[in-house]
């Protein structure tokens, strides 16, 4: 599966943290991330990730599209939502596109964790039939 982490600058460690945690779990799928949280998450773990842009550099719109275009299964988005945010529209966006194409979405650590042990134990597979449907549908 294709696993997005994106983390606002309060949130960074935590989500560092977490993928130190779950990397046995994270190792087996493709990680994309936006720019200076999978520097970070790369610098800590042994995981390759395809690194975006930075948010505010339009990282988020990056995997917006990655999301629209049916290439993305699950998104972990670790925001602080106690600190203002330039560009919360793109923020918004990328949460409606999730809503949109049902890919599941975490903003939180709680939650991360959830989709991360039901990943874990397979529970994701209705994805797949999801998308042979969206194929015979169009």
């Amino acid at each position: 599966m294709n696993i997005a982490l994106i983390a606002h600058d309060n949130k960074k460690d935590m989500l560092v943290n977490f993928a130190i945690a779950y990397e046995q779990i994270l190792s087996r799928h493709a990680i994309f991330a936006t720019g200076t949280t999978g520097k970070r998450v790369m610098e800590s773990t042994n995981l390759k990730v395809h690194r975006f842009l930075s948010g505010p550099m339009g990282g988020d719109q990056q995997i917006g599209a990655e999301i629209a275009n049916n290439r993305m299964d699950l998104v972990i988005f670790l925001r602080d939502p106690m600190t203002a945010q330039p560009h919360e529209p793109d923020i918004q966006a990328l949460i409606r596109l999730c809503d949109v194409h049902l890919i599941p979405v975490a903003t939180n650590i709680a939650s991360a964790e959830i989709m991360l042990k039901a990943l874990e134990r397979g529970d994701f597979r209705w994805r797949q039939y999801l998308h042979k449907y969206e194929s015979t549908a169009r």
